[in-house]
């Protein structure tokens, strides 16, 4: 079995992360590019940090964040929580489905 086609298909699964698999560039590290820049894209998604700038963070903290969320912003007009487990529920349950077919592919199982 070629473990690397295996790893290719379960990338082609993941279409929604197509944007960071190129930008992230596994084949060559060296050629990772950011999007973010302080004034002509602040929110930019992808973005490197200096060893300096996580060394100075409290506590040299990884959980780095910089893009602020809309939804989060107004806590005042968050959905139900019943709304909010509907719709985490129906996003597990589709994650599921998607890696229950990467892995009957994998045991040669096609549904």
């Amino acid at each position: 079995m070629n473990t690397g086609s295996i790893v290719q298909k379960i990338w082609s699964y993941c279409d929604v992360l197509r944007e960071f698999i190129d930008l992230y560039n596994p084949a060559n590290r060296h050629e990772r590019k950011e999007t973010w820049h302080p004034e002509k894209n602040p929110e930019g998604r992808w973005r490197k940090f200096s060893y300096k700038e996580i060394i100075s963070r409290d506590k040299t903290s990884l959980d780095i964040l910089w893009l602020k969320d809309a939804n989060l912003t107004d806590l005042d007009n968050l959905p139900e929580p019943e709304v909010l487990a509907e719709e985490i529920v129906e996003n597990i349950e589709a994650a599921l489905a998607s890696f229950r077919e990467v892995a009957d592919e994998l045991n040669g199982e096609h549904r």
